[in-house]
């Protein structure tokens, strides 16, 4: 019998702050890891994102839309762009394989911590896709 994969909260918030940008917000180690991703997300394969490791933020902000007032860390207008859920592939300490589970993200993505990463864990930038199924 094939042992079904645990299923994590995945949310892309849509957000309207000095710069509009977009949030990746994974379930993980009871936290919402997070990325700041300042291009549409991917859609599909070969379109690759930068994807900038930020603060973890509470599983309940999953469900947050709204405004960010201004004076406050973030200021702007939040609003949730997609949301589902998504299955753990493959991890290293530079990498994660996930299967998104989404209304508008289907399929396996990666995120890839840029060259020097594995050293250095003040290495906050990273690449976005969609893997190429073949």
């Amino acid at each position: 019998m094939k042992k079904e994969k645990k299923k994590f909260i995945y949310v892309i918030q849509e957000h309207f702050a000095t710069h509009h940008h977009y949030d990746l917000r994974l379930e993980k180690d009871g936290v919402l890891w997070s990325w700041a991703i300042p291009k549409d997300p991917p859609l599909k394969p070969g379109i690759k994102r930068l994807a900038v490791r930020t603060e973890n933020h509470p599983i309940e902000y999953a469900d947050f839309e709204g405004e960010i007032e201004e004076g406050k860390y973030g200021a702007g207008k939040v609003k949730i762009w997609d949301k589902g859920s998504y299955e753990l592939i493959d991890e290293k300490n530079y990498k994660l394989v996930i299967n998104i589970r989404g209304n508008k993200l289907k399929g396996v993505y990666v995120l890839v911590q840029f060259a020097g990463g594995k050293s250095s864990s003040k290495q906050k930038n990273w690449l976005f896709f969609k893997k190429r199924i073949s």
